[in-house]
């Protein structure tokens, strides 16, 4: 049995392990890897030829994870995509969004070369054609239920939260009649989430591919989600009758506020405000968690029965077209905007910014992470002066973060995670998913408590 890490190797993005089993060949998570130093059009170049690949694991949704999916058919696997239930849909949403970024991409570089075509065009990654041909081979599995995929392995999906269909996936090999079991965590979650179960207990395992993205990071723990909300959401809208921007991922993060939100206004914790969620496809993804109910926790499952749907409320508007959205700029009254990105690169987001960033009686509360060089990454670190849309604008609008939305595990949750596994049964640790500092410091951590830790180089392969 072969392990090479081909993606999220020292880095973040890009999620992409190849395990082989003799001649077989199985691929768990194709994301897109979108590291500054790497252009888009680099995916394409796979390590491996991809029609050789017997079967894909996807451990989640997220493009980080799923994103390379269509490049990878489109370069001709021809096998079955195997995860859960939810992961198959929200993964639609995400990978049609994708296509849509790179069309607007590619408008915007024409509009720069005044219409004119150009032999050396840079062409989309992929196109819808190759996101329908990518759910065409996506096959659903339920937690918990061994599935075999071929005559040597066998495949079980363990929930792991962090986003609504998120798994683990754990394989018990035979290999040359011996029994081997390596488990890929995907991304862990975080426990007390709203919405979402606690990650369930990995069982005994050989070996554990890890994700390290917080490693050495350690999230708040003196204030509830609630406590931050009601704190801001009094001061920016009742004391100061103004309006709150809450920048936010249309997938997982956005239900989870709402969902807050709900709790709040609902139990008369503050006085009724008016509620804006501002993006197409959040709208589609909420329509996903009210499918798979029975997969949201107790809390949102009790919510439900004594209040009804988590989702909806009194003064809360999903707004669809592009002209309600306008619209919300000639909204006087205090309000609540829930917008994405979450890292404000796109999207109608942008537009709030725009019209609200020197407004003195707006606050802009960030609950993700933003990554360096992005217009969110300058906000919270204080820049004076951003640039929105063609136009340098003073920032006036009070900026604040929390993160307690943030869907991941922490240091102690990864750490926990791995030792759920004693040192002395569990063979090696490999860590990806993380910079290299995170990396470091949960290597550091394990090995204290004796555990056989690796950081693998992209491409190196390790015999299990």
């Amino acid at each position: 049995m072969k392990l090479t890490i081909h993606g999220a190797a020292r880095q973040v993005t890009g999620s992409m392990h190849l395990l082989e089993v003799d001649q077989y060949k199985i691929l768990v998570d194709c994301g897109l890897d979108y590291e500054k130093d790497r252009s888009i059009q680099a995916n394409e170049e796979f390590p491996f030829n991809p029609s050789e690949i017997d079967v894909v694991i996807l451990t989640h949704a997220h493009i980080d994870h799923s994103g390379n999916l269509p490049t990878l058919i489109r370069m001709g696997f021809d096998g079955q995509i195997l995860c859960t239930p939810p992961t198959a849909e929200l993964t639609e949403l995400l990978l049609m969004d994708s296509v849509s970024i790179f069309m607007s991409k590619q408008d915007k570089r024409r509009k720069h070369r005044g219409g004119k075509k150009h032999h050396h065009q840079q062409q989309p990654l992929y196109l819808q054609k190759h996101v329908m041909d990518t759910m065409e081979r996506m096959v659903t599995i339920g937690f918990n239920k061994p599935f075999r995929l071929n005559g040597d392995v066998e495949l079980t999906f363990i929930p792991v939260g962090h986003l609504l269909g998120a798994a683990a996936a754990i394989l018990k090999v035979n290999d040359h009649g011996a029994e081997k079991t390596i488990g890929f965590t995907g991304d862990v979650g975080r426990f007390n989430y709203p919405v979402l179960n606690d990650p369930q207990p990995l069982p005994q395992v050989d070996y554990l591919v890890s994700e390290s993205t917080y490693g050495g990071r350690f999230h708040t723990k003196d204030q509830t989600v609630e406590q931050v909300l009601i704190e801001t959401i009094e001061k920016a809208c009742i004391k100061e009758s103004g309006r709150l921007i809450i920048p936010a991922f249309s997938i997982g993060r956005t239900q989870a506020l709402v969902f807050s939100l709900n709790k709040i206004f609902s139990s008369g914790l503050l006085p009724p405000v008016k509620v804006f969620v501002d993006s197409p496809m959040a709208n589609a993804s909420t329509q996903v968690f009210r499918k798979y109910h029975e997969l949201l926790n107790d809390d949102a499952q009790d919510f439900y029965k004594a209040k009804g749907d988590e989702f909806e409320f009194e003064n809360l508007t999903y707004i669809e077209n592009l002209k309600d959205s306008r619209q919300i700029s000639n909204y006087f009254e205090p309000c609540i905007i829930i917008s994405s990105a979450g890292m404000l690169e796109g999207g109608r987001i942008q537009d709030h910014l725009y019209n609200n960033i020197q407004n003195y009686y707006c606050t802009i509360l960030f609950i993700g992470y933003c990554a360096k060089g992005t217009l969110g990454y300058r906000l919270l670190r204080g820049d004076p002066i951003v640039h929105i849309k063609d136009r340098e604008l003073a920032v006036y609008a009070t900026i604040k973060k929390t993160d307690l939305f943030s869907a991941h595990g922490d240091h102690e949750d990864l750490v926990n995670t791995v030792k759920q596994n004693p040192a002395d049964k569990l063979k090696r640790v490999f860590l990806v998913h993380g910079e290299t500092e995170s990396m470091q410091a949960l290597a550091d951590a394990l090995e204290q408590d004796r555990y056989q830790v690796t950081i693998p180089e992209k491409g190196v392969a390790y015999n299990l």
